[in-house]
């Protein structure tokens, strides 16, 4: 009898913006594994890529499957994979464009690993997916112009040994997509209060509506997010649907860690597609622009860049209008290019204000008997008291420090706004670390 080996299958690209989930395609295909008796190692790996590539699915998310298994089976476990993934992917959108990667051994080589990087923070083409797929002889299957293949590759080179979260997916029978999703409103805010702060993103409290369930016409009807496996499946009972679940998974992800985020020493050095950490001071005053968003420029010593803070973003918003020129901030943020001179902006997810300007303003001089505001009797002339008349024309105006209310410190858009990557308040403090992840990712920046 053959000893068992472990497998990796990655999966990318089988949605569309009208229907599917590739989320879902790991749901059915872990059923139809199971049958073959395998063994699985993780739980299934839930991987958000870039969230700024043009061509992107909905959430942009990959997913990987490792698990042991007997290598008589092999030839049927891709050919159950291949059926799965061609029978539940959405292949009538010019968009869709499906890949499979197998790969065997317990070992994920370096090069992937470096790889699934650039794929979650850059720009990457499907040659060179290819050519490492071919190099460390992973089997692939890709459909129409095979631009998954990236994704795939991507997903098995996260492993996920640094920070992370999880969490429960819970599904729709089929018949009911496309109707209203219906949850109890009061027991997903008790929920969401038992388990915080080892859950997130159940609630938005500035608007007092749920935000865990999706909108499209996928099969899911909703997910929570926390810090482990056994306290999502907690949540999950405590949460009361007004419809039949078919199935629920739990995946293991990089949702919430900001993973998707590049620090940059310079703003000459920001690429396009990137998701950045930025310093600066600020250089223009904000302004409302059309639509109700909020735009202001920041510069350090070489350069200069627009950041924008979106209508949707909501609390952010709010504070991007009380900054002034002066002010230093960090920005963190996708780069855009905007126009037709492909102008660079940054679409801010985040503002971390480091240190605030002192606004000074000019006001009239306080009466020293009645302690109220002097008025000015004209230029050079002095002022006067109304309440007791007495005349003061030695008096200049004064020098005050204008309250600024705004505080230094960390502000992020509204829960409601938050893309999948994006960690919120409730997990700072809670990260999970390894030397050995924040090693591999210095070797990436030294190339």
């Amino acid at each position: 009898m053959k000893k068992n080996q472990i497998m990796h299958i990655g999966i990318d690209d089988t949605d569309s913006v009208r229907k599917g989930c590739t989320t879902y395609i790991a749901a059915l295909l872990i059923e139809k594994l199971e049958e073959l008796g395998v063994r699985f190692i993780d739980y299934p790996n839930l991987i958000r890529l870039n969230p700024n590539v043009p061509w992107k699915t909905r959430g942009n998310g990959a997913l990987c499957l490792r698990f042991q298994y007997n290598p008589i089976f092999e030839d049927e476990i891709k050919q159950r994979t291949r059926n799965v993934v061609e029978n539940n992917s959405d292949l009538q959108s010019e968009n869709t464009n499906p890949g499979i990667i197998f790969l065997i051994g317990n070992k994920i080589p370096q090069e992937i690993r470096i790889f699934s990087k650039k794929v979650l923070q850059g720009i990457v083409d499907l040659e060179s997916a290819i050519k490492l797929t071919e190099k460390y002889s992973c089997d692939m299957i890709g459909f129409k112009n095979c631009r998954g293949l990236i994704g795939s590759l991507g997903a098995i080179g996260e492993i996920l040994d640094c920070d992370h979260t999880y969490e429960l997916i819970s599904y729709r029978k089929l018949r009911n997509i496309g109707k209203v999703r219906i949850l109890d409103k009061k027991s997903v805010f008790k929920m969401d209060e038992l388990t915080k702060p080892f859950t997130f993103n159940n609630v938005d409290l500035e608007k007092m509506r749920i935000i865990i369930t999706p909108r499209g016409l996928d099969p899911i009807l909703f997910g929570i997010r926390g810090e482990s496996a056994q306290i999502v499946k907690k949540a999950f009972s405590i949460v009361h649907p007004g419809e039949k679940i078919e199935r629920w998974v739990i995946f293991r992800t990089n949702q919430g860690t900001d993973a998707h985020i590049k620090k940059v020493q310079k703003l000459s050095i920001i690429q396009p597609y990137q998701s950045i950490l930025a310093k600066g001071i600020v250089s223009k005053n904000p302004q409302i622009i059309p639509l109700r968003h909020v735009i202001f420029s920041i510069k350090d010593d070489n350069s200069e860049v627009d950041c924008v803070a979106f209508e949707p973003t909501g609390s952010l918003r709010k504070i991007a209008r009380k900054l002034i020129v002066g002010d230093e901030v960090e920005v963190f943020g996708a780069v855009r290019k905007v126009g037709e001179e492909g102008i660079l902006t940054i679409n801010l997810e985040k503002i971390n204000i480091l240190s605030l300007y002192l606004k000074k303003k000019l006001q009239n001089p306080i009466c020293s008997k009645c302690h109220r505001h002097l008025k000015s009797l004209g230029k050079n002339k002095g002022f006067r008291c109304d309440k007791c008349h007495e005349k003061f024309p030695d008096k200049k105006k004064e020098e005050i420090i204008v309250n600024r209310k705004i505080r230094k410190g960390l502000h992020i858009t509204s829960a409601r706004s938050q893309r999948h990557l994006t960690k919120p308040f409730r997990r700072y403090g809670l990260e999970k670390t390894c030397q050995e992840r924040i090693n591999m990712i210095d070797e990436w920046h030294r190339e």
